[in-house]
């Protein structure tokens, strides 16, 4: 897949590497990447130096045990001999040290895993995938080792959801998995004010978002795909995407980000940073036109 020819995965040296390797040699069959970069970053890679004056030959540089250790679980699995595979090991703050060899490698994708069980918070793969400069692909603890079946995707129907979409048809085609549309609606707050009951106006605006999915299919000259058009819950967006996926039986989701090149603010849309925030259940790819926060990541670099 051209999007995808570099990739860098995330290691913390935990039960959790093990996995994620696991889940990234059979996924990088699929999709036919060529370069893969697995990364480490440990806040400081030196011995005390009463301890290394004191026992020389203790072990060898940590940089040089945690590529080898790495290097023993890459080797574990089977990867296609095709694939170009490099292992970094760094000293420094974890979350800008990826994302400045993120920058320096220019990789296309940013893979990391998310705990469920294992001992862990998240908070750097959640901080990360708001500032990465490219798409960020989350693989989860317990989700089974298998070709995804069903590609959830939720949409607007914007000028980002076509390339969102056109991302995911390239995704199932390699795949050979299906696309299940998901469209989210609300019923404005002064609907009553019309005289119409609140199931009158969902019905109103559940037709307005169907119109809304035939103009953007025909003007972009889409093939009809499934869509969900699903009534606004309560509570948080994201958990309601998972909960729908868990429901249509989704093997992974694809949330398109919304990148602001203008601001330092978060870089995700406020949905897909919900998503990333309490999603650990069903693997995603938060895709992101590759470019599309590189002005912003030039000046975060020079700070």
């Amino acid at each position: 897949m051209k999007n995808f020819d570099k990739a860098m995965v995330g290691l913390d040296l935990s039960k959790m590497d093990d996995i994620l390797v696991q889940k990234v040699a059979k996924f990088s069959k699929l999709i036919g990447i060529k370069k893969l970069y697995f990364i480490h970053v440990a806040k400081n890679l030196a011995l005390p130096e009463e301890i290394s004056k004191s026992y020389p030959d203790l072990l060898a540089p940590a940089d040089e045990s945690i590529r080898a250790e790495i290097n023993t679980i890459v080797k574990q699995h089977e990867f296609p001999a095709e694939i170009d595979i490099e292992v970094i090991v760094e000293e420094g703050k974890p979350m800008d040290t990826v994302l400045r060899w993120a920058k320096i490698k220019d990789v296309d994708l940013l893979i990391m895993g998310r705990k469920e069980d294992l001992e862990g918070s998240g908070s750097l793969a959640k901080h990360t995938a708001q500032r990465a400069p490219c798409s960020v692909m989350f693989f989860t603890e317990k989700s089974p080792l298998k070709i995804p079946e069903k590609l959830l995707v939720p949409l607007d129907f914007s000028e980002h959801s076509y390339i969102t979409l056109q991302f995911a048809n390239k995704l199932a085609d390699e795949l050979g998995c299906k696309i299940l549309g998901m469209h989210v609606f609300a019923v404005p707050v002064g609907y009553y004010k019309t005289g119409k009951s609140h199931e009158e106006f969902e019905k109103i605006m559940e037709g307005h978002a169907q119109k809304d999915y035939q103009d953007f299919i025909k003007k972009h000259n889409l093939p009809e795909f499934e869509c969900l058009f699903l009534l606004k819950q309560d509570g948080n967006e994201g958990r309601f995407i998972i909960k729908t996926a868990k429901e249509q039986h989704a093997d992974m989701i694809l949330m398109g980000s919304r990148g602001r090149t203008a601001s330092a603010a978060v870089l995700l849309g406020s949905i897909a940073e919900k998503l990333v925030n309490v999603n650990n259940q069903v693997p995603m790819i938060i895709f992101k036109k590759k470019g599309e926060n590189m002005d912003f990541m030039e000046a975060l670099m020079k700070i």
